[in-house]
């Protein structure tokens, strides 16, 4: 049976997650539509999803302790993305509640697996700096700190700066992507960009892996894990050799969340004691169970369903 090292510790290390929660509103087509025209579509669901809500989740079902800090809005869907949490096992106690819309996602999925999604931040931009700083202390004693950017930059840096003082291990998920500033990337532990994102950050295109990578790092990144889809992930950095793992083959039912699953799951890996490339294959298999099961929270696969996977390869 395949399994983790857990560090030759028993006691689990405690994982926190900062960013977004939103309800997300899927229509399904045989394909996505260009821009200007009207399709006919072949399903509608409501799925709970947020990119930190995701990884939140992804990690409390991969069996690891999680807190989250968050925003959350006031309106029909909030019972609903709360009790989602709850029940996944994440700790909500730094989860805010304020006036007005939860964050919305809009998703357009195809056939194929593919999709284009539009997020309304909703309760997501009221996260502050202010209310980062109100929860030191969980910042301070978790073991890893996994981030996203469909919350405000400013508190995204305040958390990098709590980060680094307190020297806990940074993962920063640039999505969706932007231009990003030196001091928050020299923070970062692991940066995360899928190939689209890499290319914002670096402001060109057509770059390889390798190259792609290497310039990441030399903005300031002490690790990157470039997430290439179905050709897996390139690592490289001061704490891995450069080296790409292989994704698995499997048929792809919908893509949504699958950056968020391998995140969660890399985290893990790593916060159990496992070096870069074990961890990344780790999570590559989580992320392959994601993308063959619809929905964000719902693909999201369990520590027995991984290691069943990885025990089958």
């Amino acid at each position: 049976m395949w399994s983790l090292m857990d560090g030759g510790k028993n006691v689990e290390k405690r994982l926190l997650v900062v960013g977004s929660i939103n309800i997300d509103l899927v229509a399904c087509a045989n394909r996505l539509p260009a821009p200007g025209e009207t399709i006919l579509g072949s399903s509608f669901d409501v799925f709970n999803g947020g990119k930190g809500a995701n990884q939140a989740v992804a990690v409390a079902k991969l069996g690891a302790p999680v807190d989250m800090i968050a925003s959350l809005g006031t309106d029909l869907f909030t019972e609903r993305l709360l009790s989602g949490l709850k029940t996944a096992g994440v700790d909500t106690h730094a989860v805010q509640m304020v006036a007005g819309p939860c964050g919305v996602a809009h998703i357009s999925r195809a056939d194929n697996g593919e999709n284009s999604i539009i997020v309304v931040s909703g309760a997501n931009r009221l996260l502050s700096a202010a209310y980062i700083d109100a929860h030191l202390e969980i910042v301070q004693h978790a073991k890893m700190i996994l981030v996203q950017l469909e919350t405000p930059l400013e508190a995204v840096i305040r958390l990098a700066e709590q980060a680094a003082e307190t020297k806990t291990p940074l993962m920063l998920d640039p999505a969706p992507a932007r231009p990003l500033p030196e001091s928050l990337l020299s923070r970062t532990t692991w940066l995360t960009p899928n190939e689209t994102e890499a290319q914002i950050l670096l402001g060109r295109v057509n770059l390889d892996p390798p190259a792609a990578a290497e310039k990441l790092l030399a903005m300031g990144a002490r690790n990157v894990a470039l997430k290439l889809g179905s050709q897996g992930v390139f690592l490289a950095g001061r704490d891995c050799a450069a080296q790409q793992i292989p994704a698995f083959s499997v048929k792809v039912v919908d893509t949504t969340a699958a950056g968020d699953c391998f995140n969660a799951a890399f985290a893990v890996a790593l916060t159990r004691g496992n070096p870069p490339a074990v961890a990344a294959r780790y999570a590559a298999a989580a992320a392959a169970i994601s993308v063959t099961r619809a929905g964000a929270q719902p693909s999201l696969p369990s520590a027995a369903e991984v290691e069943a996977f990885l025990a089958r390869q």
